[in-house]
């Protein structure tokens, strides 16, 4: 496999319990949040949802500006999927288009407007932005149990769900 073969590999190996997470997230909670210091339950599914994107737009666009970073809509969790698949579908495109080379070399930059908060390679940036969507997706199930909303299997049975 190539690296970005892997990549991609790993986006879809994730996305069923990410999927899974965010489709439980009730508009009504929206708004909560564990501690003072905690994001707001919604915005962190939101974040979950919105990261794929960050992939596509550090290897089409070599740059995320939060200065100018447009966040979706969403509020609820078949919303919160729809923005995710959305997300992950362009993950793929760009992953599948990248020439090896530019996906190893090609320089990211995350800025928030003319400051830059970090700098990397494209694949430094795609591989760290999965483990950050499975970091977010790990603080939401958190929340869910807070919440007593089931939470899904993620690489096994959960005390909610035993498929697997």
């Amino acid at each position: 496999m190539t690296t970005k073969e892997l990549l991609i590999h790993e986006l879809e190996t994730e996305a069923r319990a990410t999927r899974e997470c965010l489709e439980r997230v009730p508009a009504a909670l929206y708004d909560y949040k564990p501690h003072e210091k905690s994001m707001l339950m919604g915005y962190l599914a939101l974040v979950t949802a919105e990261i794929p994107r960050w992939i596509s737009s550090a290897v089409e666009e070599g740059t995320i500006n939060f200065g100018t970073f447009k966040h979706a809509d969403a509020k609820a969790g078949p919303e919160f999927v729809k923005e995710f698949d959305a997300n992950l579908e362009g993950a793929r495109k760009a992953l599948a288009a990248v020439s090896e080379d530019e996906l190893a070399n090609g320089r990211f930059e995350l800025k928030r407007g003319d400051q830059v908060l970090m700098s990397g390679t494209k694949l430094d940036t795609a591989s760290s932005s999965i483990r950050h969507m499975v970091h977010h997706r790990g603080q939401l199930t958190v929340y869910l149990r807070l919440n007593d909303i089931a939470v899904p299997s993620i690489y096994g049975p959960s005390a909610d769900d035993r498929r697997f």
